[in-house]
């Protein structure tokens, strides 16, 4: 009996394993695969970074905002989101917004970058009951007027050393 269950859990954990790793699928290299091998078009940063926790009540929130700018001429977001790093195994796909959702959070009307503008994700907060230290590195895939794809990516280091705010 005990082997039965051994056996379907493995059966029903194995694709969730496999499916976790084909996000950066060479761990030789640093990036995770959607990002690799894209030119570099968009500054992206984060303020501040190193991000400390408050508690408030209950609630660890690492408050930060998320900035992102077009280098070299307007292009549109195809896709914005993050990967997270929390323990040995790497990245991990973490977040995904859609053009739309992108255009609310960074307050960028239809989702375009126009070249030297800075676009902010004000609240780009991270929060939870559980205190624990990750990186996370997000990322903007955007599209120039001809599709050509570019890329930004900008990581931020998430601490556990909480902040006194009192």
């Amino acid at each position: 009996m005990k082997k039965n269950i051994l056996i379907l859990l493995t059966l029903f954990t194995l694709p969730a394993m496999l499916m976790a790793q084909t996000d950066w699928t060479n761990k030789s290299r640093v990036l995770p695969d959607k990002l690799r091998e894209l030119p570099v078009g968009i500054t992206m940063w984060h303020d501040p970074n190193p991000c400390y926790p408050e508690l408030v009540n209950d609630t660890y929130y690492w408050k930060h905002s998320t900035f992102a700018m077009a280098q070299k001429e307007d292009l549109t977001v195809v896709v914005c989101g993050s990967f997270i790093w929390y323990d040995e195994s790497g990245w991990h796909n973490n977040m995904s917004y859609s053009p739309d959702e992108f255009a609310k959070a960074f307050n960028c009307p239809n989702a375009i970058l126009k070249k030297g503008r800075t676009y902010t994700y004000l609240k780009n907060w991270r929060f939870g009951k559980q205190l624990y230290a990750g990186d996370a590195l997000w990322y903007i895939i955007a599209k120039d007027k001809n599709g050509k794809l570019y890329k930004g990516i900008a990581l931020i280091e998430t601490e556990t050393k909480v902040i006194n705010t009192k």
